[in-house]
C-alpha cells in the first residue's frame, strides 16, 4: 500500500503516516448499528465505574468468516479500517454479483483476485476449504 507522510506542522503530526488506499466509508447493506454497553453505568444509568465512557460511535461490519462462496473468484475493491477489531478488512466483489467483507490478507492490494474452494492452491488470499466428513 502507498503510504502518505504528513508535513510536520505540529508536534502531533510529526512522523505521522496514513495508508492512501484505505477508504473510510463502508457499504450500507454490510453494516449495522452496534449497541454499546452502559459506558460504566448501572441499571439506573448512574456512573459507577470511573474513567469509562466516551469514545466515537462505531458501526459494526458484517465479516464473512466462513468464505462459503465455493470456486467463485472475487476481486478486492477497497481496503478499509475496521474500528471494532483494530484490523483492516477488504470489500470483495464476487463474480456472481455478491459483495462481502473479509479480513485483509497480508500483502493483498486493491485489484487482486481471491477464491475459496476445495481444489484451491494454498497461497495468500486463497482459502482452501475442506469438507467436514467424519470417517473413522
Amino acid at each position: 500500500m502507498a503510504i502518505h507522510l504528513y508535513k510536520t506542522s505540529t508536534p502531533s503530526t510529526r512522523n505521522g503516516t496514513v495508508d492512501s488506499q484505505v477508504k473510510s466509508n463502508p457499504r450500507n447493506n454490510l453494516i449495522y448499528g452496534q449497541r454499546r454497553c452502559g459506558k460504566g453505568r448501572n441499571a439506573r444509568g448512574i456512573i459507577t465505574a470511573r474513567h469509562r465512557g466516551g469514545g466515537h460511535k462505531r458501526l459494526y461490519r458484517k465479516i464473512d468468516f466462513r468464505r462459503n462462496e465455493k470456486d467463485i473468484y472475487g476481486r478486492i475493491v477497497t481496503i478499509e479500517y475496521d474500528p471494532n477489531r483494530n484490523a483492516y478488512i477488504c470489500l470483495i466483489h464476487y463474480g456472481d454479483g455478491e459483495k462481502r467483507y473479509i479480513l485483509h490478507p497480508r500483502g493483498a492490494i486493491i485489484g487482486d483476485t481471491i477464491v475459496s474452494g476445495t481444489e484451491v492452491p494454498i497461497k495468500n488470499g486463497k482459502c482452501p476449504t475442506f469438507e467436514c466428513g467424519l470417517n473413522y
